[in-house]
């Protein structure tokens, strides 16, 4: 697993030629991948938000209380991995109409790797800035939907041109499903979920 976290990096089409030759059953071992991985933000966002807190201007540190930052961070936890689940079933369901051959796990293994910069660079909350959070988001973000643009050609086995149009069609489901979540966070809060910060 380690092996092909780097390998995005460093060689990332080798890296998902070899993610294109995995067996079914290996398949199945890799839909767990962002079950572990979801973790580093998760518990990075939860020690930050309860422990180092964040400031603005001069003013002290904000910080929530540790039961309100366990109960959101495990919320955040759950959340990171049905939104990579729900967004592999939508490119398994959009696989005929690309000519590509698929199944749900295949679909989620693929976004599950595509998703590594993001995860990865949840590691940032363990020190919550807003500026420097931004660029390490976007960076992870940008890298990500270039993984996502190369991955989906060599990985489902379509040609480039029509790997685009597919891995756009991925783009906007990702779009509308983080639009869903933040949706949902609201809701959550106004039952009670909310954030309670310390005095």
């Amino acid at each position: 697993m380690l092996l092909k976290i780097i390998g995005l990096f460093f060689w990332p089409k080798r890296t998902w030629q070899g993610i294109a030759e995995l067996s079914p059953t290996q398949l199945r071992f890799y839909m767990f991948y962002p079950v572990v991985l979801s973790l580093l933000p998760a518990v990075a966002w939860y020690f930050g938000t309860s422990q180092t807190g964040w400031t603005i201007g001069d003013s002290d540190p904000i910080r929530l209380t540790e039961d309100s930052a366990m109960v959101i961070a495990i919320c955040f936890y759950i959340t990171q991995i049905l939104a990579i689940w729900v967004i592999g079933y939508f490119i398994h369901w959009m696989s005929t109409t690309y000519g590509a051959e698929s199944t749900a796990t295949k679909g989620m293994v693929l976004i599950g790797f595509t998703a590594t910069p993001i995860l990865l660079a949840g590691l940032i909350g363990f020190y919550p800035n807003f500026s420097i959070d931004l660029l390490v988001a976007i960076a992870a973000v940008s890298y990500s939907v270039y993984l996502l643009y190369i991955g989906i050609p060599i990985a489902m086995n379509v040609p480039v041109e029509r790997g685009f149009f597919y891995a756009s069609a991925v783009v906007g489901v990702a779009l509308v499903i983080v639009i869903t979540v933040m949706g949902g966070s609201l809701i959550l809060w106004s039952l009670g979920l909310e954030p309670v910060f310390t005095d």
